[in-house]
């Protein structure tokens, strides 16, 4: 099996949907950084910036953990 076909099949795997809910979340540090830098500055348009941002990334997150749950339904359904 190639590198690349093994990556593919980690990125869908209970370990790789954990990794990337970990590094998406790690994310929301950056973000708070920067709300509090937007209102150090009393600037709009980077408050506005980072609460995109912010909501970017919980979606982000939302949509990793069905992907999660999904694997856990999948799991269980085979198991029969």
């Amino acid at each position: 099996m190639s590198t690349l076909k093994k990556a593919k099949g980690f990125k869908k795997s209970r370990p790789g949907l954990y990794l990337s809910i970990g590094t998406s979340l790690f994310g929301i540090v950056g973000i708070v950084k920067q709300v509090q830098l937007a209102r150090r500055e009393t600037d709009r348009l980077k408050l506005l910036d980072a609460v995109v941002s912010g909501a970017a990334v919980l979606t982000n997150a939302a949509v990793l953990i069905r992907e999660l749950r999904r694997l856990d339904i999948d799991d269980v359904l085979a198991d029969d």
